[in-house]
C-alpha cells in the first residue's frame, strides 16, 4: 500500500473499526470488549470528521493500494459526498453505541455484538469510500454477513424467521449487482468507477452497458427496499434488538441508495444524457409507489417497530424522488436528505427502544401515559417525529423543501405528479406519527399494566445525540447544504481535481 500521511486519512474510518473488531474477538472480559468497541466508534467519528474537514479544505483525496492505477489498481476515494456520509455514519454509530450500554447485556455481548457491530460500521464506511465498483459489492456482502449475525444474536425463532426473509432478498440483489458488474467489466475492461466514466463517456451506449445499468439499478433498489420487492424489510427489522434495528435503518438502506446515486451519476452519466434511457421514469414510478404503499401500511400498524420500518421505506422513496428529478438541484437534495434521514431514522428506533423500556411493550395498545411519566423523553421523541414529518425549523423541513423545490423547478409532468404524491405522503406521515403520539404518550396507561418504569440515562443520551443533530442542522442549515452542493458538483463533474497519494493533481471524472 503506497500512501502519504495525508492520503491515509481516507482509510482510517475503515481500518479503525476493522482492527477493533478483531481485538474484541480476542478479548475475553465483557467490560473490556465494550470499552474497546466504544473507543473504536469514538475514534472512527474523529477520523471521519477529520477526513471531511480535509476534503472540504483541500479537495478529493485518492489512495492507490500497491501503487497501481486504473484499470488494475484498487482505490479509496474521499470526495465530499463520501466524506460527508462517512461522518454521518459515525454519528449514527456513536448514538447506537451509547444506547447499547443500557440495552445490550452480557449474553448478547458474548454472542458477538461488539465485533459484528464494528464490522458492519467498517463495511458501511468502506462502501462510502471505495472507488472500485467490485469492492462496493464486497462491502455490501460484508454488511449482509454482519447484519445477519446481529439480527439473529438472540437465536430466537422470530429472529431466525426474519433472517430467512432478509437474506434471500439481499442475496438476490447482490446477484443482480454482480452480474451488472461483470457486464460492465466485459465492456469497459476496468472496475474503477472514475475510469469507467471516462471509458463509457466516449462511446454510444451498447446493449451490454444498458443491461448492466438496469441490473445494478434493480440490485440497489431491492437492497434499498423499493416497491414492489420491499416486504422483506418490515418482516425482518422488527425482530432484531433495538440498537441493531436502529443501525440497520440508519445505515444499510441509505448505503444502497448512495450506491445507486454514485453508480448512476458517476458511471452512467445519469441526468446528463447518459446511457440509461427510461431510467428517470422508472425511478419516478418506484418512488411514488413506495411512498404511498409504505405510509398506508405504517398507519395500520400497532407494533411501533413495524410502524417505523414502513416509514424507513417511505423515507428512502423521497431520496429516489430527488434522484428521479435528474438535475443538479435534485442530486443536492438527495444528498442533504440522506444525511437527515440517516440521523432521524436511527433516533426514532432508539426512541422506540426507550418507549418499550418505559411501557414494557412495543405494542401501542399496551402503552400510554408517557407524557406524564417521562416529560423529557416526550420532548425528545416529539422533535424526531416532527422532523421526519417535515415540520420547520427541523432538518426534515429543509430536506423536503429541497426535494420539492428541485421537482417543481424541473417542470415536467412526472416531477409535478411526484410532488403531489409526496405532499399527500407527508400529510399521512404526520397522521401516522400523531396516532403513535396519542397512543403511547397522550392516552392514559391502560388499567392492569405496570406503573412508571425508568428510562436509563444511556438510552436518553443516545436519543439526545440524534435530537441535537436534527435541531442543529435545522437551525444552521447552510453548512450541510453547502457540503451537499459541493458533493453534487463533484458527482456531476463540475469539480474534477483531486489530491493523489503523492500530493500531485490527479484528474478524477
Amino acid at each position: 500500500m503506497t500512501a502519504t500521511w495525508e492520503a491515509g486519512y481516507t482509510v482510517w474510518p475503515v481500518v479503525i473499526p476493522l482492527v477493533a473488531a478483531a481485538c474484541t474477538m480476542l478479548i475475553r472480559r465483557r467490560g473490556a470488549r465494550r470499552w474497546v468497541m466504544e473507543a473504536a466508534v469514538l475514534l472512527t467519528v474523529v477520523a471521519a470528521v477529520t477526513l471531511l474537514v480535509r476534503v472540504t479544505a483541500g479537495g478529493t483525496m485518492v489512495m492507490k493500494f500497491g501503487g497501481w492505477g486504473a484499470p488494475f489498481g484498487i482505490t479509496f476515494v474521499a470526495d465530499s459526498v463520501g466524506a460527508l456520509l462517512t461522518a454521518t455514519a459515525g454519528v449514527v454509530a456513536l448514538a447506537v453505541a451509547v444506547f447499547a450500554r443500557a440495552d445490550i447485556r452480557a449474553r448478547r455481548r458474548n454472542a458477538g455484538f461488539d465485533p459484528l457491530f464494528l464490522g458492519m460500521l467498517a463495511a458501511v464506511n468502506g462502501a462510502f469510500l471505495t472507488g472500485d465498483i467490485f469492492n462496493l459489492y464486497v462491502w455490501f456482502e460484508l454488511m449482509l454477513v454482519t447484519a445477519i449475525g446481529l439480527m439473529t444474536i438472540d437465536r430466537r425463532r422470530d429472529q431466525i424467521d426474519g433472517a430467512l426473509r432478509y437474506a434471500p432478498m439481499s442475496m438476490m440483489g447482490a446477484t443482480f449487482i454482480l452480474v451488472g458488474i461483470a457486464l460492465l467489466f466485459g465492456e469497459a475492461g476496468t472496475l474503477d468507477m472514475a475510469h469507467l466514466a471516462t471509458v463509457l463517456g466516449g462511446r454510444p451506449p451498447s446493449m451490454a452497458v444498458t443491461a448492466s445499468g438496469f441490473l445494478l439499478l434493480a440490485g440497489f433498489a431491492l437492497k434499498a427496499g423499493m416497491f414492489p420487492l420491499f416486504f422483506w424489510l418490515p418482516a425482518s427489522y422488527h425482530t432484531a434488538p433495538i440498537p441493531v434495528t436502529a443501525a440497520l435503518a440508519g445505515l444499510l438502506t441509505k448505503v444502497a441508495f448512495y450506491a445507486m446515486l454514485r453508480v448512476l451519476v458517476t458511471v452512467f452519466g445519469y441526468g446528463a444524457g447518459g446511457a440509461l434511457p427510461g431510467a428517470q421514469l422508472l425511478l419516478a414510478i418506484l418512488a411514488g409507489a413506495t411512498m404511498l404503499v409504505a405510509v398506508l401500511a405504517a398507519i395500520a400498524q400497532v407494533d411501533v417497530r413495524r410502524l417505523l420500518s414502513f416509514h424507513v421505506l417511505g423515507q428512502v422513496a423521497y431520496l429516489v424522488m430527488a434522484l428521479a428529478v435528474a438535475s443538479f438541484a435534485g442530486i443536492t437534495a438527495a444528498i442533504f436528505y440522506t444525511v437527515h434521514t440517516m440521523l432521524v431514522q436511527t433516533g426514532l428506533f432508539l426512541a422506540a427502544g426507550a418507549m418499550q423500556r418505559a411501557s414494557g411493550s412495543h405494542d401501542l395498545r399496551a402503552a400510554g401515559g408517557l407524557i406524564r411519566e417521562h416529560p423529557y423523553f416526550t420532548g425528545l421523541f416529539a422533535v424526531l417525529a416532527l422532523s421526519m414529518s417535515g415540520v420547520p425549523p427541523l432538518s426534515g423541513f429543509w430536506a423536503k423543501f429541497l426535494v420539492f423545490e428541485a421537482a417543481l423547478d424541473a417542470g415536467t409532468v412526472a416531477s409535478t405528479f411526484l410532488v403531489v404524491i409526496a405532499l399527500v405522503t407527508g400529510v399521512l406521515t404526520l397522521y401516522s406519527m400523531s396516532l403513535l403520539w396519542l397512543r403511547a404518550f397522550w392516552n392514559p396507561r391502560r388499567v392492569g399494566h405496570a406503573g412508571r418504569r425508568p428510562i436509563p440515562r444511556a438510552m436518553l443520551a443516545g436519543v439526545g445525540i440524534i435530537v441535537a443533530c436534527t435541531i442543529g442542522i435545522g437551525i444552521a442549515v447552510d453548512p450541510i447544504l453547502g457540503l451537499s452542493r459541493a458533493a453534487a458538483a463533484q458527482l456531476v463533474g463540475h469539480e474534477r481535481s483531486a489530491t493523489a497519494v503523492d500530493g500531485s493533481a490527479e484528474v478524477v471524472p
